[in-house]
């Protein structure tokens, strides 16, 4: 009994063209998907760069409002206490003083109260400024995971 062997090494159903077809329609595939990856990829990176620029901006900002409202301060307190100076050269009795002083001591723990507050809340309307682009750009990416 002899067995033949151009049988089992006989590839009829194996047909070149299909195989060369196939490749290429996977690499066309492969391509088409890392263009579109690309494509999002770079979307992002625009985006985020904007989101910095956009901080960067809105920090700068309001480092100078709080900035101005630093020396505001300084400068209400510098004239109270000018004031102050010049009411003392006019004190005539111990009594006058003890009341200027006490009276000057009231005005300026008022003032500095008022201070902290306005400071305080240009802070905290600072802090929310810088904050909201990175915060959006994240919800913004977040949307995008969840579709995906």
């Amino acid at each position: 009994m002899a067995y033949r062997t151009d049988d089992v090494f006989s590839f009829s159903a194996f047909d070149p063209s299909r195989m060369t077809d196939s490749l290429r329609e996977f690499a066309e595939k492969g391509a088409s998907q890392s263009r579109e990856a690309f494509s999002k990829m770079k979307e992002a990176a625009e985006e985020a760069s904007k989101v910095v620029e956009t901080t960067v901006q809105t920090a700068h900002a309001g480092s100078v409002e709080l900035g101005l409202k630093a020396i505001g301060a300084m400068r209400t307190s510098a004239d109270l206490s000018l004031s102050h100076m010049e009411a003392l050269l006019g004190v005539k009795s111990v009594s006058e003083l003890i009341e200027l002083q006490t009276s000057f001591v009231r005005k300026q723990a008022e003032v500095a109260v008022e201070q902290a507050k306005a400071m305080q809340e240009a802070a905290r309307k600072v802090s929310e400024e810088v904050t909201k682009p990175g915060k959006d750009a994240a919800e913004k990416a977040m949307a995008n995971f969840k579709t995906v």
